[in-house]
């Protein structure tokens, strides 16, 4: 008897919605706590692919399609303060693991609020080749070093194989009123 793989999208967004709750689960809750210094967000590689991109906290729209998320957190320094004014680059690949490399989709910059505060509407990447699901960020703030890096996922098989995946990076994840919600919070170091 052989073994088939449904990927039809309906039964594959089932599969992801049921290993994302699995490990919403056992994310950790975003609660804030005392701050003692935190640690400084680890940079990686920023790949081939960055662009300049509009400003805009949503890359949903026509044509964009998959599981939905929503992305927040907060810009801080190694001090646990917030950082006003961050500009925040996101770029990452479609639900089928392609970037548009000759438009704007799926890619968008922003700056974060008075507290420090950034959000993003987006959808979950999609895997290629041998790497896993991520999103791609840069951080951008006076006065602070600039930081390039990626953000994961939890509860992703292709975590396991995926050369670059550093586990600091891994955004909590929950659901809310059937939506997925991720936090990261960067912190930037003194420039």
């Amino acid at each position: 008897m052989a073994f088939v793989l449904d990927l039809r999208p309906s039964v594959a967004v089932g599969v992801l919605a049921v290993a994302l709750f699995g490990a919403v689960a056992a994310s950790p809750p975003a609660a804030v706590t005392a701050c003692n210094g935190f640690a400084l967000t680890p940079g990686q590689i920023g790949g081939t692919h960055f662009k300049a991109s509009p400003l805009r906290h949503s890359e949903l729209g026509p044509g964009i399609h998959g599981t939905q998320i929503t992305l927040s957190g907060y810009v801080l320094t190694s001090g646990c303060r917030a950082v006003r004014g961050a500009r925040v680059d996101f770029w990452q690949a479609d639900e089928n693991g392609a970037y548009d490399d000759t438009g704007v989709r799926l890619r968008s910059h922003q700056f974060t609020d008075g507290r420090g505060r950034y959000w993003l509407q987006t959808i979950l990447p999609g895997p290629y080749a041998n790497r896993t699901r991520h999103l791609h960020v840069t951080v951008r703030a006076r006065g602070e070093r600039t930081v390039t890096t990626m953000l994961y996922f939890p509860g992703v098989a292709q975590n396991a194989h995926d050369p670059f995946i550093d586990r600091r990076l891994i955004v909590r994840l929950r659901i809310a009123k059937h939506r997925f919600l991720a936090r990261f919070d960067f912190v930037l170091e003194r420039g």
